[in-house]
């Protein structure tokens, strides 16, 4: 937050002595120089000299939030807001510590009553938008910022608010469009440069969006921007196919000021891509599935560099496990915890100690700068070996359903929230594919779509097959082992298609645009056997599934 905000803070007591207005004084003198931990401590001081000191509580929140104790935060301002319930500027500071811990219907109660108060300030229009956007309400979210831009239209703030709208519909060139008034009537501000080249990386404009990363990165003040900045730069880089400038910047996820870092709780130095052999090194698994499936490509690397007196340790999703044993039978593979500290992710292996404590830990993706450093480091191979027992058995099963090919389909991934919903179809988009009468279609999609498949059964006639006695979102060694048994896999870029490639079955990604995973290829390098189909224009479904089915009707005749 602000240091703005702090001018306002001696406005909030309520009647407070003045041994507790002094310390508070002091507060808000270390506030506003950036020292955020005496601030905290003042404000604390203050508080304990008068317990009812409202002013007290939302200094000591404002430090907090900006030391990144973001929970600790939050209850502060809940006290400080129980006290002066009808302080606007600390209902605007509550909605927006609120909106940080996702708790969207708080943070949107207090937007709506700060309005009331406030009804054209671009902060409170900008936080309510957002919580409709948070609900899936593009539309909603939309409206209140187009009536408030109708009234103040000389707001940059509000045209960056409407271009990101755009962006989560997935209009990026309209998302630019809005952001051109922004950078008109806020030349020097980081963060319009920064959406524009967001914006530019989703439709394949790397170049471009590189030079606005640069320009919003020499613009960007605080650090938790600038590691934002950071961040999105790294992946347009890999996009771009320009590793060398990508994977430092890629380091940024671990930075403590990053708002979606995870941390990684490990009693070993972070390995920086010294000697190995015959040390024990510890990879912990980061993201999601699909990620470490990905990344766990790059093990063997690591076995090769321990060598037989080293030891290679993995710490995964307790669902990869035994593939994974089965795959590098010379590592060892656990399961990683999942926690929480300040409600921030925490990342823990508590087998990794005696014989098994490592020498060195690393985050999987921050092998990529030491194993992957260019294109041609990749090694584009078959990784994971599933049981051959149950391959032959899904083999048998698929047999049974009449004459090949047998295709796998997922459309979606599990985690489908606003921001993501625009990267995924819809099942009866496939319509034109699911048709083609030539193929045997196998469902791969995890988690509960029985009511999609029904639908496009009951719409199109299609035959998709949808094995019940399969645990598709929790049975990963099976799942590989039916991936393995297909002979192509088409898939949206999530798990199912990531198990498929690295079981060396032939993958089709289909992507609403170009991914950074893609390196600057057609393809995903990481896997022996991928191709990526993109539409021309972004998300243009119709179009690609129309394609889609005059390619797999070209396999089926293979």
């Amino acid at each position: 937050m602000a240091p703005q905000a702090a001018k306002n803070t001696q406005a909030l007591a309520t009647e407070p002595p003045l041994e507790a207005v002094q310390v508070l004084r002091q507060a808000v003198a270390h506030y506003k120089t950036g020292d955020w931990v005496k601030a905290a401590v003042a404000a604390a001081n203050a508080a304990e000299a008068h317990a009812r000191y409202a002013g007290a509580y939302h200094l000591l929140a404002l430090a907090l939030d900006n030391l990144g104790q973001r929970a600790k935060a939050f209850d502060m301002f809940e006290r400080a807001f129980s006290l002066e319930p009808a302080n606007a500027n600390l209902m605007l500071d509550f909605a927006n510590a609120a909106a940080k811990l996702h708790h969207i219907d708080a943070a949107e109660n207090a937007y709506r009553a700060y309005l009331e108060r406030r009804p054209d300030c671009p902060k409170g229009v900008s936080g309510l938008a957002a919580c409709r956007l948070a609900a899936g309400e593009i539309g909603e979210a939309r409206r209140i910022v187009q009536t408030a831009l109708d009234r103040t239209p000389e707001s940059a703030a509000l045209w960056n608010t409407l271009g990101t709208i755009m962006i989560e519909s997935g209009d990026f060139d309209g998302a630019i469009a809005a952001y051109a008034p922004a950078q008109r009537l806020a030349p020097a501000t980081a963060r319009t440069f920064h959406n524009i080249a967001h914006a530019q990386s989703h439709t394949g404009k790397h170049e471009q969006a590189i030079a606005n990363f640069n320009r919003a990165l020499d613009l960007a003040s605080d650090e938790s921007d600038r590691a934002t900045i950071r961040h999105a730069r790294s992946l347009c880089h890999a996009a771009a196919g320009r590793l060398a400038e990508a994977w430092p910047d890629y380091e940024e996820r671990l930075n403590p000021a990053f708002a979606q870092a995870t941390h990684f709780a490990i009693p070993a130095p972070q390995w920086d891509g010294e000697d190995i052999n015959g040390r024990k090194i510890l990879v912990v698994g980061e993201q999601g599935l699909g990620d470490e499936i990905m990344f766990v490509g790059l093990i063997p690397d690591l076995i090769d560099r321990a060598g037989p007196k080293g030891k290679v340790l993995v710490a995964v999703d307790q669902r990869l496990v035994p593939l994974l044993q089965r795959s590098f039978p010379t590592a060892h593979v656990g399961v990683e915890l999942h926690t929480k500290n300040d409600a921030k992710p925490v990342r823990v292996v508590p087998w990794a100690t005696g014989d098994l404590a490592p020498d060195v830990y690393a985050p999987m993706g921050s092998l990529l700068a030491h194993l992957r450093p260019t294109i041609d480091s990749f090694k584009p191979r078959t990784y994971l070996k599933a049981d051959p027992a149950r391959v032959h058995h899904w083999m048998r099963r698929l047999e049974a359903l009449g004459p090949g090919p047998y295709v796998g389909i997922s459309w979606k991934s599990m985690l489908v929230t606003t921001p993501r919903k625009k990267f995924f179809s819809a099942l009866e988009d496939w319509a034109p594919m699911l048709e083609t009468t030539s193929v045997k279609f196998v469902n791969l999609q995890y988690g509960d779509c029985n009511a999609e498949l029904d639908a496009v059964r009951a719409m199109y006639g299609v035959a998709l097959h949808n094995f019940a006695d399969i645990d598709l979102t929790n049975d990963i060694d099976d799942n590989a082992a039916l991936c393995q048994a297909l002979d192509l896999v088409v898939s949206s870029p999530t798990a199912p298609a990531m198990l498929a490639a690295a079981t060396g079955t032939e993958t089709w990604l289909l992507t609403a645009g170009p991914l950074w995973q893609q390196l600057g290829t057609a393809r995903y390098p990481w896997y022996a056997n991928t191709r990526v189909l993109t539409p021309e224009k972004f998300a243009d479904w119709p179009a690609l599934m129309q394609r889609l089915a005059c390619e797999i009707e070209a396999f089926a005749s293979r």
